[in-house]
């Protein structure tokens, strides 16, 4: 990546209707496809060259900005090991610690436990209260833009690791639907995190597109 800056760092305009609009008439996949790659790697490469924590901070609230669905519609049906599809679910798990940081506070305090080296790597602070998921969700974006993506996609992956971990151990303790549910939202957030963790490696070995 160059470490060229431009004088003056604009915000990325890369949301929004005119988005898919672009691409004339009913999109074929192909073009769908082209159209999420390059606005991750162009979203990507503006927060890193921009050096600027206005900036960050607005690509942070890009769903609170676009909303989710705006989003989804570039980059949800992307491969989990792409740049794309690892964004996306960076921005999914923002958004629901955003939404319930009580109920992913609960569950990553049951999780920290069983998986301890996740733990670390995660760095939430102590107690794993609502407040303290909140700012690992937002710690974790602002490193794809101001830190190293390898490093920001690990913590992601640790935290969904310690939280499946919680899930799990509730799910041992409920009855029923709810432990089917449980029980099928941790096996979901752990295949999330290998993705995750995937996507990280990809990174480093500059084959994550």
């Amino acid at each position: 990546m160059s470490e060229d800056r431009p004088s003056r760092p604009r915000r990325p305009a890369l949301f929004g209707p005119a988005a898919l609009d672009s691409l004339n008439g009913a999109p074929d996949p192909a073009q769908l496809a082209e159209a999420a790659h390059a606005t991750a790697a162009a979203i990507v490469d503006a927060g890193r060259r921009a050096d600027d924590p206005e900036v960050t901070a607005r690509l942070v609230r890009l769903v609170d900005d676009h909303g989710l669905d705006t989003i989804a519609d570039l980059w949800s049906d992307r491969p989990a090991r792409s740049l794309p599809g690892a964004l996306w679910r960076l921005y999914v798990v923002r958004e629901w610690v955003r939404r319930d940081p009580v109920g992913a506070s609960v569950d990553y305090h049951a999780g920290q436990q069983l998986a301890e080296v996740a733990h670390v790597v995660a760095g939430v602070a102590q107690p794993p209260g609502p407040d303290e998921v909140r700012s690992l969700a937002d710690a974790v974006l602002t490193g794809v833009y101001s830190g190293e993506l390898d490093v920001a996609l690990q913590r992601a992956a640790a935290f969904c690791r310690v939280v499946s971990a919680g899930r799990a151990v509730r799910a041992g303790v409920a009855e029923g639907e709810a432990a089917s549910t449980l029980t099928r939202r941790a096996a979901s957030l752990q295949q999330t995190a290998d993705d995750l963790d995937a996507a990280a490696r990809a990174w480093r070995a500059r084959d994550l597109t």
